[in-house]
């Protein structure tokens, strides 16, 4: 039985991605909700709004930090997750599921092929 993750994306800034045609999901990882602790503020991205590869585009707030979330690749924002502004406690219950924060209609598909697979993903965390 295949990985779920097989599908599945990370960068160094801890979120991932999934890629349904040219639409990607993005998140933050699990590793990166536990490193903030509870969240309790999520601002998202505006709808439409074109966003480059790295650029930060969305915000998370813990009782311990703020830290912004990155768009780990260039596209156009087509779907923002409300229903975490609404209850950001999601995230940590959820970060890799329903704890989604974006949907980007990408630029270039190829460039989701550059990022980190999960192996990958968990090499980079033994080196933090």
């Amino acid at each position: 039985m295949p990985s779920k993750s097989a599908d599945k994306r990370y960068t160094r800034d801890h979120e991932w991605v999934t890629l349904d045609g040219d639409i990607a999901t993005v998140g933050i990882t699990d590793h990166a909700q536990e490193q903030l602790g509870d969240l309790v503020h999520v601002e998202l991205p505006e709808l439409e709004r074109a966003v480059a590869e790295g650029e930060a585009c969305a915000v998370v707030e813990s009782v311990k930090a703020a830290s912004d979330v990155y768009s780990p690749l260039a596209g156009k924002i087509v779907e923002v997750n409300e229903t975490i502004v609404e209850d950001p406690s999601i995230v940590n219950s959820d970060a890799e599921g329903e704890g989604w924060f974006f949907r980007i209609e990408l630029d270039e598909t190829e460039a989701f092929e550059a990022l980190m697979d999960q192996d990958a993903y968990e090499e980079f965390l033994e080196t933090l």
